[in-house]
């Protein structure tokens, strides 16, 4: 397609901004991520009361909303549903319930993360994901929240980025300072961790398809697009398959898999290349790399025929918002590029609808909102109404 032809979206497309509970909730205090940002306060910054959307999420979809937006994609958290084994609140499950609820209310579709990160403390202290019964506690946990997907979800992920969460259990173990990387090249996944998570998802996908007739599933996957220069292939090779690809085929037989990318990572001879000082890069130090959203979706599209994709995460963090337009306005172009090339892409939702806790660090803001650090003042920046018309029009450039 040239820059001046559009394409109509299907009227089932969604395009939409997702959110993380424990990056905008606050307060998270039962959670392993709450109990890492006390004991490394020299690696984190606390999270403290995030955005506060704990309390203020119906302003938040209210946003989205008035935007023109059609959906919305939040997590449920694990930690605040059963914050002691066994123990599980009921007061939790009711939240999430007017969540979903309030979503539909507002013409939102709600796609419903079940674990983003996050796990209870109790969980993590007892080996997390390499617990014997790790499956079985999760399982518990989605047999509690139950009545949340009932009140009308049709779209649920399982786990969000399972990839990367293999990769930090080996930097929490200490086994890897993630500064340094791995023989200069990037920390990969723990294969004890990859073969846990995957066993994981295989059984609860079938525990979610039995108890909810007509929910679609599925996981969505930390895209890293992995690229070589001549002599890179054979560790780009190594590198993509596992750090993505044994996690993408873990995707097939699901009813969706949700595609996250942002930026590429690129092989030469000797190892991980560094983007040189000519390369654009955006305020957390990524390659500026619009195309990697359509070259992610064409890679998942090989890795998983027949899979429909949901592009469950893409945005870029800048304190231009004019950039961010600009940059999403070329996603959606290799977006619209692989539509016509008959790719089944069902969805677009932009990281994030807020400017939230990153992970550790305030700074990177890759929000369509911001909010204001002390009073939590919401302030919508040009970028919402932008991608809401495109909502609105269903047109993609």
């Amino acid at each position: 397609m040239t820059e001046s032809e559009t394409m109509r979206l299907p009227d089932s497309f969604l395009v939409g901004a997702s959110t993380a509970a424990h990056q905008i909730e606050g307060d998270n205090t039962t959670s392993d991520w709450w109990m890492l940002e006390q004991t490394r306060p020299e690696r984190l910054q606390p999270s403290g009361r995030a955005c506060d959307s704990l309390h203020r999420w119906e302003e938040d979809m209210d946003l989205a909303a008035a935007a023109g937006l059609n959906a919305y994609r939040f997590s449920v958290e694990w930690a605040r549903i059963e914050p002691e084994d066994g123990v599980f609140s009921q007061s939790a499950v009711d939240h999430y319930r007017r969540m979903v609820a309030g979503a539909r209310e507002r013409g939102l579709e709600p796609v419903v993360t079940l674990h983003h990160f996050t796990n209870p403390l109790w969980f993590f202290a007892g080996g997390g994901w390499l617990r014997a019964d790790a499956a079985e506690r999760f399982g518990r946990y989605l047999e509690s929240v139950a009545p949340v997907l009932d009140e009308g979800v049709r779209t649920a992920i399982t786990i969000n980025e399972p990839n990367m969460i293999a990769i930090m259990h080996r930097v929490i173990s200490g086994e890897v300072d993630l500064t340094k990387g791995l023989g200069g090249g990037m920390p990969l996944p723990d294969p004890a961790v990859t073969d846990a998570l995957i066993a994981v998802h295989h059984t609860v996908r079938e525990q979610l398809r039995a108890q909810h007739s007509g929910l679609a599933v599925g996981w969505s996957v930390a895209n890293q697009n992995v690229q070589w220069l001549p002599g890179g292939e054979d560790a780009a090779a190594a590198c993509s398959e596992a750090i993505e690809d044994v996690f993408l085929r873990a995707a097939v037989g699901d009813d969706l898999v949700g595609v996250q990318a942002y930026s590429r990572v690129v092989f030469g001879p000797d190892g991980l290349v560094e983007p040189g000082p000519e390369v654009p890069r955006t305020s957390n130090g990524w390659e500026y790399r619009p195309e990697a959203l359509g070259e992610a979706l064409r890679h998942t599209a090989a890795m998983v025929p027949g899979v429909p994709i949901m592009v469950t995460e893409n945005g870029i963090s800048t304190r231009d918002d004019e950039e961010r337009i600009a940059y999403t306005t070329g996603a959606l172009r290799g977006l619209a590029d692989c539509l016509a090339d008959g790719i089944d892409v069902r969805g677009y939702l932009h990281w994030s609808l807020l400017d939230n806790y990153e992970w550790g660090r305030w700074e990177p803001t890759f929000g369509l909102v911001a909010v204001d650090r002390d009073t939590f003042a919401r302030t919508a920046k040009p970028s919402l109404e932008w991608l809401g018309a495109v909502a609105r029009s269903r047109e993609l450039p």
